[in-house]
């Protein structure tokens, strides 16, 4: 298994993205305007590499904390490095440290977001061919990571996250992919909502559906990612946001 997500993961949701969505018609001013990355970092360490749902949950929340910081909204030190990213494409780049590496990333600014095991580091978004030069070394390839148990049943309360069936992905761009439908998430809720998501510490599992609970979900009118199919798998849909019934509570339809 190839850990990959250093290529482009944009993600378009459904069919008709609302005129103020960041993510607007297949080809537009976004293609032509700067490109920008969002850089996330995970922390496998060789004798204890995190769970594979672990990490992809932890990413996504990652995502969700950058997102929500206050550094990234209005006069914030990141707000405009974050304004530009979401007025292009939406990357995002999993890569991976142990050691040294990890003790190097952890200096530069961003936050570090942590699961049951899983480490990641998150930050603020750089130019596609701007990265720092000790996030810029770090390997995207070689990683492979798995559940040693089946996941837990996923808490009726929080959100899910529910992968493709049909779709095999690595590790990395499982997990931008998994951040991707979390931040459609959250675009989809009003300030009240984040607010409440964030102050439960944006819980959320990352699942895979079964084949008809899939086209299910496709049918809901609920958050899908669909990935332009740069890297590794076919253009198509790869994760829907479900809202849970206490937290996140995504509506068809809803627009904040």
């Amino acid at each position: 298994m190839t850990q990959d997500a250093s290529v482009p993961d944009p993600a378009v949701p459904g069919p008709a993205p609302s005129a103020g969505s960041p993510f607007r018609s297949a080809r537009s001013g976004r293609d032509e305007a700067p490109q920008f990355v969002l850089p996330l970092v995970v922390r496998i360490e060789r004798a204890a590499p995190p769970a594979r749902t672990d990490a992809l949950e932890t990413a996504a929340r990652a995502v969700l904390v950058m997102l929500s910081d206050e550094r990234s909204q209005g006069d914030g030190e990141w707000a405009r490095a974050v304004r530009d990213w979401e007025d292009a494409r939406i990357r995002k780049v999993v890569r991976r440290a142990r050691g040294a590496e990890w003790r190097r990333a952890r200096e530069l600014p961003g936050i570090t977001v942590t699961g049951k095991a899983a480490e990641v580091r998150v930050f603020p978004p750089v130019p596609l061919d701007g990265w720092p030069r000790e996030l810029a070394r770090l390997q995207v390839s070689g990683t492979e990571l798995d559940d040693p148990e089946p996941p837990a049943a996923e808490d009726p309360g929080a959100p899910v996250l529910w992968l493709n069936p049909g779709v095999e992905m690595s590790a990395g761009k499982a997990m931008a992919q998994a951040g991707h439908g979390a931040q459609l998430a959250w675009w989809e809720l009003s300030g009240e909502e984040r607010a409440a998501w964030r102050d439960a510490g944006f819980p959320l599992a990352v699942r895979t559906a079964g084949p008809a609970r899939w086209q299910r979900l496709l049918a809901g009118g609920l958050p899908v990612v669909r990935d332009a199919g740069f890297t590794e798998i076919a253009p198509g849909p790869t994760v829907v946001a479900e809202g849970g019934s206490h937290v996140c509570p995504l509506r068809p339809g809803h627009r904040p």
